[in-house]
């Protein structure tokens, strides 16, 4: 049986607002103060996160996302951004218990994927 995994992805017009990558970075700028700690933890550059804090900054309302009060650099999420993470993991927690059952079923019926390094190197590309 293949190891199915849900993940939610909110999108506003079209357009990715929300989903793991996101919700995990504000997670890790609430665990270290920084976007750059932030960034270094997840093994992404500072560029990339600070391009992802503007979106997220961008698509809602009020900041999720802010300079640590009293200078000195840093960064600290709102209370928007505490809320909006707070809001996502419901909706992911409540989106598992639902698809739960099904995703059970579809994983009966999956074929587990080979591991990467049991694939041939040369092997053709298919058509």
């Amino acid at each position: 049986m293949a190891d199915l995994r849900l993940t939610v992805r909110i999108d506003a017009n079209d357009q990715p607002l929300l989903g793991h990558g996101k919700i995990r970075l504000l997670e890790a700028i609430g665990e270290t103060g920084s976007i750059s700690a932030a960034a270094r933890a997840m093994g992404m550059s500072y560029r990339r996160a600070w391009l992802l804090v503007e979106a997220l900054n961008g698509g809602f309302v009020r900041p999720l996302v802010a300079a640590r009060p009293g200078g000195g650099g840093g960064a600290v999420l709102s209370e928007d951004g505490a809320e909006v993470l707070r809001l996502y993991r419901e909706i992911e927690r409540r989106a598992a218990e639902a698809a739960s059952p099904a995703l059970a079923a579809l994983a009966a019926l999956a074929v587990d994927a080979p591991p990467v390094d049991a694939l041939p190197v040369d092997a053709p590309s298919p058509p």
